[in-house]
């Protein structure tokens, strides 16, 4: 059984994940990870926004996160504006149509997919960078729908006192 999504930290490691297992030979992490630019250039995982949408088709909250993905490179490497913006492309082409290994019903595809060029400054340092930032709806929680005979039901905001409580819902009239 795949793993409930119940917070949005899960959409950051799953991508973490992905990109540490990619064949991009880059350090992941988070701004708070970096330490300097080795021999491997860096890409920094944030979660910029967390906006409300409809809720999904099977009554989950929706919660529409806005992540970045910013490339990191040495300022000494050759011409770095421009391996940050290749290694942004490769960045793209991984995350355009990429659930991260979540489930399907909690996880829709990266929307609005849009790279910049960025710069990074930790400390007094001044690293070359572009930033990935993308959307992606997740559902969290179980779905508020769950009936073993697939009985549609509902349930009316003004009746109940607890919109995301299943149990306060009632079967449809055919």
């Amino acid at each position: 059984m795949p793993t409930l999504i119940e917070k949005p930290s899960q959409l950051f490691t799953a991508i973490a994940a992905t990109l540490r297992n990619s064949e991009l030979g880059i350090s992941v992490g988070s701004r708070e990870d970096f330490t300097d630019v080795g021999d491997q250039p860096w890409v920094l995982i944030a979660l910029e926004r967390d906006a409300a949408d409809c809720r999904g088709r099977d009554g989950r909250i929706a919660h529409v996160l806005t992540v970045s993905l910013q490339a990191v490179v040495r300022p000494e490497s050759e011409n770095p504006s421009l391996a940050a913006c290749d290694l942004t492309s490769l960045l793209k082409d991984l995350v355009t149509d990429n659930r991260w290994g979540l489930p399907g019903d909690q996880c829709d595809l990266p929307t609005s997919l849009d790279a910049i060029p960025s710069l990074f400054i930790k400390g007094t340092g001044q690293f070359p960078a572009w930033t990935l930032s993308f959307t992606q709806v997740l559902y969290f929680g179980p779905p508020l729908l769950d009936d073993p005979l697939g009985t549609p039901k509902y349930a009316r905001t003004w009746e109940v006192s607890d919109i995301d409580d299943p149990d306060q819902y009632t079967e449809l009239e055919g």
